[in-house]
């Protein structure tokens, strides 16, 4: 009997079952996709994605694909949007608006440092974008309004850390944010070849614990009076 070709029908059986559980289940089905692409996206960017990979990974087929999200295009933009409302969506559960204007702020710089570590298929999504100049971010008008809370809140926490006489007076919140992102997204980006050059191993978790609080460290140095 050949082993290899019974493997092979189970595999097909199970995927055709997994795809009828998911035609019953549209919003089931969509997660499966989403989930699916962004990690294709974040393993091979935009341009060597293939939708076939996407439509296995989710357990689906490419008309099912096709018919929630347009085409690949619509689907990286929609996986993009996704990644960047999760980001920002934990954000606003900080609430740092209702800490003293250092706490804030310190809390605000290791939750995006640790949502960095949890999430490295966002810094490949921003890798990804970043290398297109920002092509499929400039068509989402969604996320801009994501953005313009981020800094406002961030914002309404330095003035008050400024009537306090806690901060400097020119503590800008994009430069603020700006600063606390930066640190986190070079030290991991740049992991390999900078453990690499310097003969030091980032990733390990002493070293990362170090990082964390040199970020927070920096960022609080950089606006206090």
């Amino acid at each position: 009997m050949d082993n290899s070709g019974e493997t092979g029908e189970k595999k097909k059986a199970k995927r055709v079952a997994s795809e009828r559980v998911l035609q019953r289940d549209p919003e089931r089905t969509k997660a499966a996709i989403l989930e699916a692409a962004t990690r294709e996206f974040a393993e091979n960017g935009m341009g060597g994605a293939r939708v076939d990979a996407i439509a296995e990974r989710a357990g689906t087929n490419k008309r099912m694909l096709y018919h929630y999200f347009g085409d690949k295009e619509q689907l990286y933009l929609r996986v993009l949007e996704e990644a960047y409302v999760g980001i920002r969506t934990a954000e606003r559960a900080l609430h740092i608006g209702d800490r003293s204007p250092e706490e804030g702020i310190s809390e605000l710089a290791l939750f995006t440092w640790r949502y960095f570590l949890k999430h490295p298929e966002f810094l490949s999504l921003l890798g990804t974008e970043n290398l297109h100049r920002a092509r499929w971010l400039r068509q989402s008008v969604r996320l801009k309004e994501l953005h313009s809370h981020l800094i406002g809140e961030l914002a309404r926490v330095l003035e008050r850390g400024k009537k306090e006489g806690v901060f400097i007076e020119n503590a800008d919140p994009l430069h603020v944010y700006l600063t606390i992102a930066s640190l986190g997204y070079f030290y991991l980006s740049n992991q390999h070849t900078l453990s690499t050059i310097f003969g030091r191993e980032l990733i390990e978790p002493s070293n990362l614990d170090s990082w964390e609080q040199h970020i927070v460290h920096v960022t609080l140095a950089s606006i206090k009076r």
